[in-house]
């Protein structure tokens, strides 16, 4: 009965085996094919967002050239109008931003010194009034109004030696 088996049978059964084998394998690596598809799928997509981040960054900085450009531009021109102008105008052109800049420090100084007036005619005390009128606000405008300024001059000070 062995030699039955052992012949023909065994045979036949060891054949199937052996030839299904690699049918078996084929599918178990298809699932590791498409797990690896998977990933190079999303490194690849990684990859074209990082490259549109670039391409963003490269706009930006060619977009800021060109802003920086225009400015130059502008400069010039205002310099060459300043040049063939009387030299009245030139002048009167120079103090716009510190002349707006000196009407707001006047008009914010006028209302704290009417309500501060106000204030004292109304009867309240001296220190209740400073500590209602001058705010954390109030000094941090202060402060950056005077370090505008003198920082400013400090450094064309130190431009103009050079």
């Amino acid at each position: 009965m062995f030699e039955l088996l052992g012949g023909g049978l065994l045979g036949s059964i060891f054949g199937g085996l052996f030839r299904l084998a690699p049918e078996v394998l084929k599918f178990l690596d298809k699932g590791n094919e498409r797990s690896h598809e998977l990933k190079m799928f999303t490194l690849q997509t990684d990859l074209e967002k990082i490259r549109g981040e670039y391409r963003m960054e490269e706009k930006y900085v060619d977009y800021s050239v060109h802003q920086l450009d225009a400015i130059g531009e502008a400069f010039k021109q205002q310099s060459q109008a300043d040049s063939k102008a009387y030299k009245w105008v030139a002048s009167v052109s120079a103090l716009v931003r510190p002349g707006i800049t000196w009407l707001m420090f006047g008009l914010y100084t006028a209302v704290k010194v009417v309500t501060i007036t106000y204030a004292v005619n109304s009867g309240l005390p001296a220190i209740q009034i400073m500590q209602e009128i001058w705010t954390p606000d109030d000094f941090a405008m202060l402060m950056m109004i005077l370090s505008f300024f003198f920082v400013g001059r400090s450094i064309e000070k130190r431009e103009s030696k050079m």
